[in-house]
């Protein structure tokens, strides 16, 4: 029980940090998103720059445009940067989620299999408490007839002759009439018959 309660806790562990993981991935997503934008605006505007320095003085243009292409360019990589990071967050949260869904699975299973253990434990903690009852109610009945034997002895009873409860409690233990743990009722009988209790099992052997 404890290595199946140490693994539900496991797996609940693992849930608990591939959620976490899965959140900060999305945020990581959303942060290189943004800086995805800029860089797409920057790339709009030095475009925009670049074309309207076509119109400019031939010399200074060159010179411009040079700057404009090396920017361009550094902008550009830091764009295909960052769309590879974007797919490698989105291939990682696939992972994660994949992770998450078998945690799942593995706890619900886990779970079954534990309300399956505790079910078949009651049924055998029932079937236990009841044969110590019926045993405890059989040695009852041997005390009963025990007694029944002994008043007909020093009575010089005949085998038809029935004891009253009264009757046996000189010969019973410390003097008290026992009575049956599953609330059964007990039948003295008569002398040559053996006691019996209403409830079914509880039968003292012949």
């Amino acid at each position: 029980m404890n290595l199946k309660r140490w693994f539900a806790w496991l797996c609940l562990a693992l849930m608990l940090v591939a959620e976490i993981f899965l959140f900060r991935s999305i945020r990581q997503k959303d942060s290189l998103q943004v800086k995805l934008n800029e860089a797409q605006q920057q790339t709009q505007q030095m475009q925009s720059d670049l074309d309207a320095l076509k119109n400019s003085n031939a010399g200074m243009q060159a010179a411009e445009i040079s700057g404009l292409r090396k920017q361009n360019e550094i902008y550009t990589n830091r764009l295909a940067q960052a769309q590879a990071e974007i797919a490698q967050l989105r291939a990682e949260n696939q992972k994660l989620s994949t992770n998450l869904n078998t945690a799942r699975t593995a706890l619900e299973l886990q779970s079954d299999h534990l309300q399956q253990l505790q079910t078949e434990n009651r049924r055998v903690t029932d079937a236990g408490i009841a044969i110590l009852h019926r045993n405890q109610c059989v040695n009852n009945l041997r005390q009963i007839d025990g007694a029944k034997q002994q008043w007909a002895l020093e009575k010089g009873k005949s085998g038809d002759a029935v004891p009253t409860a009264e009757d046996l409690l000189p010969y019973l233990k410390d003097g008290a009439f026992p009575s049956c743990p599953d609330g059964g009722i007990y039948s003295i009988n008569t002398v040559d018959e053996l006691p019996t209790c209403t409830v079914q099992n509880h039968v003292l052997p012949q």
